[in-house]
């Protein structure tokens, strides 16, 4: 099995601490991958304000990647160092793009490679990608081993939900596991859950529990809300580590502990608009950054006013304009 940085993360590692009953003493925290959200500017922000151990990119198409539309895409592919260890994500049907993918992988200089085999959108599942893939075990493997033929010593991994329209872990992990990822991130919801439903993170247990005659890292993911509960949710689970996605949305503080000022937050919003716009000008919308907008600014008088203003704005200098009188 290829592990890649993933070594560093075994059991009783120095960085880690020694193993307690057998789990680990600190688990493992890795920034999920959200499209539109987790773009190179968000990720740089992250690195300096509160780098977790491993962060992923936004999926990417391997059918787009391997079409005319290359070149579009690869702005999804962007990382600088301060990034590293960085995992490519990609999505995709056809195990013979994958296999492309991952030497393309090689040759962006990428750490590791993830498969997403989890997404629940519908224009992702009509392709056979994403989720849909929990449905057809025996493409899985096949999409796995394409994957890892290409990626030379780059480790692979799998992003995964618990089932599609019903749970079904102890059907579909002991598959995966037979293709021999190096790590699993569980989902704990199924497809049809979406992000609506309570993240049930027993079966994360559950999916440790199938995983112990593996060499896999089983990591959970889902309703992570601070990093104290991160770490309680990895203990109870028995996880090798914690992927978070949501609670980094405005909060790229998340892995620090931090709890920042307005001031500071504020600070940030202009550092992120100006980084984003620096990066994607003429490339990526400048409306995706109202996501951030949103979430960033809250919890102070005057909040929701600059907050609506923030969302009508297309360039980092109405964004300078509308927060200078609070920086005041």
């Amino acid at each position: 099995m290829q592990k890649g940085f993933w070594k560093k993360f075994s059991q009783g590692s120095q960085e880690h601490g020694k193993p307690l009953d057998g789990a680990r003493s600190k688990p493992i925290l890795i920034q999920a991958p959200m499209a539109d959200v987790t773009d190179a500017a968000f990720r740089r922000i992250i690195a300096k304000y509160g780098k977790p151990d491993v962060m992923w990119t936004e999926f990417v198409s391997c059918d787009g990647l391997c079409s005319e539309g290359k070149e579009r895409l690869l702005k999804d592919l962007w990382f600088d160092e301060v990034e590293r260890p960085i995992v490519a994500q990609f999505f995709g049907a056809k195990p013979e793009n994958f296999y492309r993918c991952a030497k393309l992988a090689q040759e962006l200089g990428f750490d590791g490679i993830d498969i997403n085999m989890g997404c629940p959108v519908k224009t992702i599942n009509k392709q056979s990608a994403g989720a849909d893939l929990i449905n057809d075990p025996e493409l899985a493997k096949k999409i796995i081993k394409e994957t890892k033929r290409g990626a030379g010593r780059l480790p692979v991994s799998v992003k995964t939900r618990v089932g599609y329209n019903k749970e079904r872990l102890d059907e579909w992990l002991p598959e995966l596991l037979l293709a021999e990822p190096v790590a699993i991130t569980i989902h704990a919801r199924t497809k049809k859950e979406m992000s609506v439903a309570p993240a049930r993170w027993d079966l994360v247990a559950q999916a440790k529990e199938l995983a112990k005659d593996s060499e896999t890292l089983i990591i959970g993911n889902g309703d992570v809300k601070s990093l104290s509960d991160a770490s309680d949710k990895a203990r109870e689970s028995g996880a090798d580590g914690v992927m978070v996605g949501r609670a980094l949305f405005g909060n790229p503080w998340f892995f620090s502990g931090k709890e920042p000022s307005l001031k500071e937050k504020l600070l940030v919003v202009l550092e992120h608009a100006k980084l984003y716009e620096k990066l994607f000008l003429g490339v990526k919308s400048f409306a995706l950054m109202r996501k951030h907008f949103g979430s960033y600014v809250s919890g102070f008088a005057g909040a929701k006013e600059l907050r609506n203003k923030l969302m009508g704005a297309n360039n980092l200098g109405e964004v300078e304009r509308l927060i200078a009188p609070y920086l005041e």
